[in-house]
């Protein structure tokens, strides 16, 4: 597991196991967020059991599952509120991290120009440029 730092303050990250949270953690995370639904998962990984381990490690622990290709508001408004009240350092997970770094976009639509947006996720390899009208027309 590889932090994907989009800025300095949030990284994204593939699925994550029990055995990445202490890393999470000594890396300066304070708040992990999951992004992906139970559903994708088997029960060793699912949100119940990572919520344990993150909380145990001293974490907090935010559900915010995303359904690739059916992103809603409120999952874009969630995942900017856990990012905005966190203490620390953020660290989203999903498959692949993409579907993280989509709803930190949407979130900072707006106030971050898209091309910076589209740059930063970029640069781990995360194609945002199908969502650049919603990135340069957040109110649309």
């Amino acid at each position: 597991m590889t932090p994907r730092n989009l800025t300095p303050t949030y990284a994204v990250s593939p699925q994550i196991t029990p055995d990445d949270v202490a890393a999470i953690k000594a890396a300066g995370f304070t708040r992990v967020i999951c992004n992906r639904p139970d559903s994708e998962i088997p029960p060793e990984l699912q949100a119940a059991r990572m919520r344990e381990l993150v909380e145990a490690a001293g974490m907090e622990f935010v559900l915010n599952p995303v359904i690739g290709g059916a992103i809603t508001r409120e999952n874009v408004a969630a995942q900017k509120e856990a990012m905005i009240t966190a203490t620390g350092p953020v660290f989203a997970y999903c498959a692949s991290g993409n579907r993280s770094s989509i709803v930190w976009a949407l979130g900072q639509a707006g106030e971050v120009e898209a091309d910076t947006l589209i740059a930063a996720a970029a640069k781990w390899g995360y194609n945002l440029e199908p969502i650049r009208p919603a990135l340069q027309n957040p109110n649309v």
